[in-house]
């Protein structure tokens, strides 16, 4: 397994995590064999967005014995209300809620609090002013969770809640479908079949710019709906019209910026080895460009999606790193600290670019590559 740093937080997490879609599956006892799954694989990370008390039961049972091996992302705001789950900012609601959650759970500690589900600016208006962020700093304050989250799907809400720096993780929906379509506050509209019958080219901009800004300023990104809640799998339920693949899927997640675990859902043992077997498979396996390039009503013409397509290069530039740190510091309008320490980490730069262009014959979006290098030599110097 391979280990990320999960932002500033100083947590060393695994690039593959489980959600906790299945841990209900065969009367609550999937809880159990996934966690057995995750700690013989080396996964210490998990989400536990629902509010459900049997699952949480059944995770605290399944955490028995084992605490210390695993990194808890569980949810404040979502609550057990009438026999169903719900979302409240009624901080008497929330209070309750957490309690009961500690103690289904059988743990002292979060690591890592997340203030659930925040699609709307009034609605994240409400967390900062209504409660709910003083509430969840009262607990960080108190030891009781390590460090505060935010989950979303919009990405103007989202950069507000990175950008007021009172949150340390953010939860986010990430794959290359969801990626193309604008911010609303009706996350039904990211995959609103309508929404994809005209030709859709490029990653939207807010959500890029919220990616290289979470890795700038070093807020850790989880990332959930990976899969699109399998669609992305299935060619007939796929917006793009073309299946992708498990390990296509991981890889596109974890090749974005800011980007440190993949909550991996799974209705089975078998499906999250499927997802494990990532750690395994060869860079063709992983590989999503050439399969992004046939999307027959999705372009990503001019667009670097850090395929590494274009390499080798012939003086052994990390284009794709180059790429990155370029576009992070045009989105700052300056370099950053850490993005000019990790550019002078390369072991070779864009200065050292002979112009030859075999990188641009390989790239199958067509993107201006020596241009690229030529204004990466000039920012950074070198």
């Amino acid at each position: 397994m391979n280990y990320r740093m999960l932002g500033n937080t100083g947590l060393k997490v695994s690039e593959i995590g489980m959600g906790c879609e299945g841990f209900s599956e065969e009367n609550f006892s999937m809880a159990q064999k996934l966690f057995d799954v995750a700690e013989k694989n080396g996964v210490n990370y998990f989400d536990l967005y629902t509010s459900d008390p049997d699952v949480r039961r059944a995770v605290g049972n399944a955490l028995k014995g084992r605490r210390e091996k695993f990194i808890v992302q569980s949810h404040i705001c979502s609550v057990w209300k009438n026999g169903q789950y719900q979302r409240t900012r009624k901080l008497k609601e929330v209070k309750a809620g957490f309690e009961e959650m500690m103690n289904l759970l059988q743990t002292d500690y979060l690591d890592v609090g997340m203030i659930h589900y925040c699609d709307a600016l009034d609605d994240w208006q409400e967390i900062v002013s209504g409660g709910v962020l003083d509430y969840a700093r009262e607990l960080k304050n108190s030891g009781r969770i390590k460090h505060i989250g935010l989950s979303s799907h919009n990405p103007q809400v989202a950069l507000k809640a990175v950008e007021s720096g009172a949150i340390e993780v953010l939860m986010f929906s990430v794959n290359p479908c969801y990626d193309l379509q604008p911010a609303s506050e009706d996350v039904e509209q990211l995959w609103a079949p309508e929404n994809y019958e005209n030709n859709l080219t490029n990653m939207d901009p807010d959500r890029q710019n919220l990616y290289e800004t979470c890795q700038r300023l070093g807020v850790g990104i989880t990332v959930m709906k990976c899969f699109g809640g399998g669609d992305l799998l299935d060619a007939k339920l796929s917006p793009a019209g073309v299946a992708l693949t498990v390990n296509q899927c991981i890889h596109y997640a974890l090749t974005r910026p800011g980007v440190a675990v993949v909550l991996a859902g799974a209705h089975s043992v078998e499906q999250f080895e499927k997802s494990l077997a990532y750690e395994t498979a060869t860079d063709e396996e992983k590989d999503y460009a050439l399969t992004f390039a046939s999307f027959p009503k999705i372009s990503w013409r001019g667009h670097c999606v850090y395929c590494s397509h274009c390499e080798p290069c012939p003086k052994k530039i990390d284009i794709a790193y180059v790429t990155k740190f370029l576009n992070l510091t045009i989105a700052q309008k300056k370099i950053p600290e850490t993005v000019r320490e990790h550019y002078a980490a390369l072991k070779h730069h864009a200065g050292e670019c002979i112009q030859c262009g075999a990188c641009e014959t390989r790239c199958p979006f067509g993107v201006k590559i020596r241009e690229n290098m030529k204004k990466a030599a000039e920012i950074f110097g070198y």
